[in-house]
C-alpha cells in the first residue's frame, strides 16, 4: 500500500467499537484514548496495519523498560488496538515482518507511565501522520464517561444555546448588519453578530479559525457561509467544539500547537476574562502548558494532548463531596405542592409570614397601636371643643396628626442611637423579641409616619382650618376670638407671619430637603443629574443634610409652645414628648466624642489593592472590645474634621491590632485614599498590594479617630451550629473577620483540650473567655466579586485558613464573576491552567490563593439544597452583607427552604 492508503481498516461495527472510515468528515484527533479510565466492561482487541510516511523512521531506543529494538528497514508498523466501551488503547507496536514488542500493561498505561518509549514514539507519530495527512478521515468515539462529564468548550452562551430562535436572533442581527454592504458580514462585526459583543478579540479569533477550516479567503462573509460557521460553533458534538479551538490554537493550521501560539491563546483568553494578572504571565503559563503535554520537548502538542488535558481538568469546588444522595438532592426542583383551597392557602401564607416576621410584627404592631391611640384621642378632644363649631372635622385631623407627628419625632430619635441598642444586645436578651437589626429600617417608617403626619397636620390647616376661620361670621369667630385676637383675620398672611406660620414652613422645608437627599436615588448617585448639580448628591450631601435636624427640633420646639388653640403650659406637650429621646441622643454623640478624643490609634500598616480598596492597620485601644461582625465609624480630619464614616472591622477580636478595608465610592473615601496613598511606596518583593507602608514610616500618617464598636447582625453568628456567609465585593470584610474568629476559636478549643495541647506545648488550665458560647461547627463562605485583583484584599486570610483549617470546618468558594461561565469555550483554557497549576504548585492562577476559584456566579438555589442535605434539623445563620440586589434572593431562598426542609434558614443582612 501507498503512504496515504490505509491497510485491514475494516473493524467491527459495534456500540463497543470505533469504526475509521473513508467517507467521514475531516478530523484531527487522537488514534487512541488511553487515560486513567479503563472499562470494566469486557472489550476486543482490532489489528491494522499502517504505511508509515517516509520520514517517520525508527530509531534505536533504550530504555530500563523497554528492551534494545534494532532499526527496521520495513516501512510497514501493524498496531494493536484494545477497543472498550469508552476508550481505545495501544495494546502492541510491531513491525510488519514479525519484530514484535509487546507489553500489553505498559501499552494500556503508556500515557500516564511512559513505559514503553519505542510505543509512544511510534504512537505520536501515527497521530502526527493521521492528523496532517488523513484529514478527511474522522474518529467516531462513543461517548465517554468523562467527556459526558465535562460538557464544555460551547462558543454559545446558554441562553442563547437553549433557545429554539438562536439562529433566528443570529439571522436578525446579520440582516441589520449587512444592509449597508450587500450582504457581506466583515470579521469585525462577527462578535456583535453571534451574541459575544463583550469578547471581540476573542470572535476574531474565532472566526479566523472557522475562515481556515472552510476555506474561506478574506475578511467577509456571506450568509451561507455564516450558516456554516453556526452550525459548526453551536454544534452538540464535543469532537466538534474541541476540533474549532485546536483550530483556533493551531494559527497556521499545521495540525500542531507550538509555545508562542499557546501564549497567544491563553493572553487572549485572559483578556476576554477580564484577568490581567493571567495576561501578564502568559509566557510562564504557555511554558506550563508545554511541560505538562510535551515532556519530551519536541517543541510542539497536538490535538490529543489538549484532549487529554481537557478531560483532566475538572473544576470542582474545594472541599465538596460527592455523592448520590447529594446528585439526587440537587435534581429535585422543590416545587411547592399546590393548594387547591383558597383559605388553606391563605392560611399556609399567614402561617409562615408570622413565623418568619413575628418580632417585626409585634412591633409594627404596637407603634401602630400607639399612634392609632393618639389619633383617636385628639379627635375626641376637639370634637367637644367649640372651636368644632367653626372648623369643623378639618381642626380634628389637624391636631390629631400634629399628635403622631410629635409621638414620630421623638422616637425617630432612638434607632439612632447605637451604643444604647449596642449594650442592649450585648448585656440584654432582648433581642430574642426585639429586631435590632431592623433600626435603620425601622428608622425609615417612622419617616414616613412624619411625612404623614406633616401632610395631615399642615394640610387640614392650610385647605380647611384657615379658610373655614377667614369666612367665620361674627358670631361664629366670636369663640376664637382668645386665640386669634379681636379682629378676625383677613388673609392667608396674617397666619404666615406669625411664628407658628414662620416656623412651620422652615420646618417643612427643611425635612423635605432631607428627606430627598436620603433617598437612595440621591444617596447612592443614581440619577443622572448635570455635572453642577452632581454635588448635590452622594453621602457627603446626605450626611451633611441630615444635621439639619438640630434647627428642625429646635424650631419643632418653639413652634410647641405658640400652638394655636392651646394656652396653658402643660397642654403643650411637645417638650415632653422630647425631652427623653433628645437627652439620650445627645448623650449619645457626646460620648462618642469623649471616647473617640480619649481612644488615640496608632497606624500600624497601609496597603492599596487593586479595585481602589485601601486598608488600614492600627493599634488596639485599651479596653477596646469588640465581637467579629461589628463595625465603628472612622474621622480623618485631614479629609473632613467632622465627617464620620462606617466600616466593618475585618480583624478578629482576638487579634493584637484593628483593621478595615475601604473601598473608594465616594468623595470622603476618594480623598482618603488619596492621603494615604502620598506616604506609601510600592510594596518590596513578597509584598502584596500597589503600595504599602509599615513599620518606621507611619509617623507620617494622618491622624485617625475610632468610634465603637457598634452592634451588627453579623455579631450573632456564634449562635447558630451552621453558618452560611455570603460577600459581594468589599461586603465580604465583616465575614472575613467571622472567618478569622472561627479559626482563632478552633484553637483555643484545641489548646483547651490537655492530649492535644500538651503535644505543642500550648496547655494553659484556664477557661479562655474568648471560646465562651461558641457553637460553630460549620461555615460556607461565599465571596463573589468582578475583578480578580480582589483576591489580594484577604490573600493572606485565604491561605491561613486553607492551612490551618485541618478538620474542615470551613469551606471556602471564591467567585470572579468577569470569568465566563464553566464550559464556556472563553474560559475553558483558564480552566486547564487553572487545574494544572493548582496541581503542580497547590495555588490557583484567578484568585492566587491556595482556595481554588469558581467562574462566573453562583447557583445560590445549589448551595442551599447542598447546606439542607448536609445539615438536616439544623438552625442555618445565613448573613449577607453587599448590594441590596441579591437580598431578594437569598431571603426568598431562606424562607423556601426553611418551609419546605426540615433545615431553618435565618436570613441576616448587614445595614449602614
Amino acid at each position: 500500500m501507498r503512504n496515504n492508503e490505509l491497510r485491514g481498516a475494516y473493524l467491527e461495527n459495534s456500540s463497543d467499537t470505533e469504526s475509521i472510515t473513508s467517507e467521514r468528515s475531516e478530523f484531527s484527533g487522537p488514534l487512541s484514548i488511553n487515560g486513567g479510565y479503563v472499562s470494566n466492561k469486557k472489550g476486543s482487541i482490532k489489528s491494522a496495519r499502517f504505511n508509515l510516511p517516509p520520514e517517520i523512521t525508527m530509531a534505536k531506543l533504550n530504555s530500563t523498560d523497554a528492551a534494545v529494538v534494532e532499526e527496521d528497514d520495513d516501512e510497514f508498523v501493524e498496531i494493536t488496538l484494545d477497543i472498550r466501551d469508552d476508550s481505545v488503547v495501544v495494546h502492541s507496536v510491531h513491525g510488519a515482518a514479525g519484530g514484535v514488542n509487546e507489553d500489553p500493561e505498559l501499552a494500556l498505561l503508556a500515557k500516564r507511565t511512559r513505559t514503553s518509549t519505542r510505543i509512544k514514539h511510534v504512537s505520536q507519530e501515527l497521530k502526527r501522520a493521521v492528523s496532517r495527512r488523513s484529514s478527511d478521515r474522522r474518529l467516531n468515539r462513543s461517548k465517554s464517561a468523562a467527556a459526558h462529564a465535562l460538557k464544555g468548550l460551547k462558543f454559545i452562551t446558554a441562553k442563547t444555546e437553549a433557545s429554539a430562535n438562536g439562529w433566528s436572533a443570529v439571522l436578525k442581527r446579520f440582516d441589520d448588519l449587512t444592509s449597508s454592504t450587500n450582504g457581506l458580514l466583515h470579521r469585525s462585526q462577527f462578535a456583535e453578530c453571534i451574541g459575544m459583543n463583550q469578547s471581540k478579540e476573542f470572535a476574531s479569533d474565532l472566526f479566523e479559525a472557522l475562515a481556515r477550516r472552510h476555506n474561506v479567503n478574506g475578511s467577509s462573509i456571506h450568509k451561507i457561509q455564516l450558516k456554516r460557521f453556526w452550525d459548526q460553533i453551536s454544534s452538540e458534538s464535543f469532537d466538534s467544539r474541541l476540533q474549532t479551538f485546536f483550530d483556533m490554537v493551531d494559527k497556521d493550521a499545521d495540525g500542531r500547537i507550538t509555545e508562542e501560539e499557546v501564549k497567544e491563546i491563553i493572553s487572549i483568553s485572559a483578556s476576554a476574562n477580564k484577568l490581567a494578572n493571567i495576561q501578564k504571565q502568559a509566557e510562564e503559563y504557555a511554558a506550563l502548558i508545554m511541560e505538562e503535554l510535551d515532556p519530551d520537548n519536541v517543541g510542539y502538542i497536538m490535538i490529543y494532548n489538549l484532549e487529554t488535558l481537557l478531560l483532566q481538568a475538572p473544576n470542582q469546588s474545594v472541599r465538596i463531596g460527592d455523592s448520590r444522595v447529594l446528585s439526587q438532592m440537587l435534581s429535585q426542583k422543590l416545587k411547592p405542592t399546590q393548594e387547591h383551597n383558597p383559605l388553606k392557602r391563605l392560611y399556609q401564607k399567614v402561617k409562615y409570614f408570622l413565623t418568619d416576621n413575628w418580632q417585626r410584627v409585634w412591633v409594627m404592631m404596637l407603634w401602630l397601636g400607639i399612634v392609632s391611640g393618639l389619633f383617636a384621642y385628639k379627635f375626641v378632644q376637639y370634637q367637644n371643643k367649640a372651636v368644632f363649631d367653626v372648623m369643623g372635622y378639618c381642626v380634628c385631623i389637624a391636631k390629631r396628626g400634629a399628635e403622631t407627628l410629635k409621638f414620630n419625632m421623638a422616637l425617630i430619635l432612638l434607632p439612632m442611637c447605637r451604643n444604647t441598642i449596642t449594650w442592649l444586645r450585648n448585656e440584654t436578651k432582648l433581642d430574642i423579641v426585639v429586631p435590632f437589626d431592623d433600626n435603620l429600617n425601622f428608622h425609615k417608617v417612622i419617616a414616613v409616619g412624619i411625612t404623614v403626619g406633616v401632610i395631615l397636620h399642615g394640610g387640614a390647616h392650610l385647605t380647611c382650618d384657615f379658610p373655614r376661620l377667614l369666612h367665620a361670621t361674627e358670631e361664629e369667630y366670636g369663640p376664637m376670638e382668645p386665640f386669634f385676637g379681636e379682629k378676625q383675620p383677613e388673609n392667608y398672611w396674617w397666619f404666615v407671619r406669625g411664628v407658628e406660620g414662620v416656623t412651620g414652613i422652615i420646618m417643612v422645608v427643611l425635612m423635605a430637603i432631607t428627606f430627598t437627599l436620603a433617598t437612595p436615588w440621591f444617596r447612592r448617585n443614581k440619577l443622572n443629574l448635570p455635572k453642577f448639580l452632581k454635588k448635590l448628591t452622594g453621602f457627603n450631601t446626605f450626611w451633611y443634610s441630615h444635621h439639619l435636624f438640630v434647627i428642625v427640633y429646635v424650631l419643632l420646639i418653639v413652634h410647641g409652645i405658640y400652638l394655636y388653640l392651646t394656652d396653658k403650659w402643660y397642654q403643650k406637650t411637645t417638650w415632653m414628648y422630647l425631652a427623653v429621646p433628645i437627652t439620650l441622643y445627645a448623650c449619645e454623640r457626646l460620648i462618642r466624642a469623649l471616647r473617640s478624643s480619649i481612644k488615640d490609634v496608632k497606624i500600624l500598616k497601609v496597603a492599596v489593592y487593586p479595585g481602589n480598596v485601601l486598608s488600614l492597620h492600627m493599634s488596639k485601644p485599651q479596653g477596646f472590645k469588640y465581637k467579629s461582625g461589628q463595625y465603628m465609624f472612622v474621622n480623618c480630619s485631614a479629609v473632613s474634621p467632622f465627617e464620620w464614616h462606617p466600616f466593618s472591622i475585618t480583624s478578629a477580636p482576638g487579634d493584637a491590632y484593628l483593621s478595615i478595608h475601604i473601598r473608594t465610592l465616594g468623595d470622603w473615601t476618594r480623598q482618603l485614599k488619596t492621603v494615604f496613598s502620598q506616604v506609601c511606596q510600592p510594596p518590596a518583593s513578597g509584598k502584596s498590594g500597589l503600595l504599602r507602608a509599615e513599620g518606621a514610616n507611619t509617623w507620617y500618617f494622618p491622624k485617625i479617630l475610632i468610634d465603637g464598636p457598634y452592634g451588627a447582625p453579623a455579631q450573632d453568628y456564634m449562635k447558630y451550629d451552621v453558618l452560611l456567609l455570603v460577600g459581594l465585593g468589599i461586603g465580604a470584610t465583616p465575614m472575613i473577620s467571622i472567618v478569622k474568629d472561627i479559626i482563632n476559636n478552633m484553637k483555643v478549643k484545641e489548646d483547651s483540650i490537655p492530649g492535644s495541647a500538651m503535644e505543642n506545648g500550648s496547655y494553659k488550665n484556664k477557661t479562655n473567655k474568648t471560646n465562651k458560647g461558641f457553637k460553630t461547627r460549620k461555615a460556607y463562605f461565599y465571596w463573589v466579586t468582578r475583578e480578580q485583583g480582589s483576591f489580594e484584599w484577604f490573600k493572606g486570610i485565604m491561605n491561613e485558613v486553607a492551612e490551618m483549617d485541618e478538620k474542615k470546618v470551613i469551606e471556602l468558594h471564591n467567585y470572579c464573576t468577569s470569568v465566563y461561565e464553566e464550559g464556556d469555550a472563553r474560559s475553558a483554557l483558564i480552566a486547564m491552567l487553572q487545574s494544572l497549576h493548582h496541581a503542580k504548585n497547590g495555588v490557583d492562577v484567578v484568585s492566587g490563593t491556595r482556595v481554588k476559584s469558581h467562574f462566573a456566579k453562583p447557583d445560590w438555589r445549589q448551595v442551599y439544597k447542598k447546606i439542607a442535605l448536609h445539615h438536616p434539623d439544623a438552625r442555618i445563620g445565613v448573613f449577607y452583607c453587599g448590594a441590596p440586589a441579591l437580598t431578594k434572593e437569598l431571603r426568598r431562598l431562606a424562607l423556601d427552604f426553611s418551609h419546605k426542609t426540615s433545615t431553618k434558614f435565618e436570613f441576616h443582612k448587614e445595614n449602614f
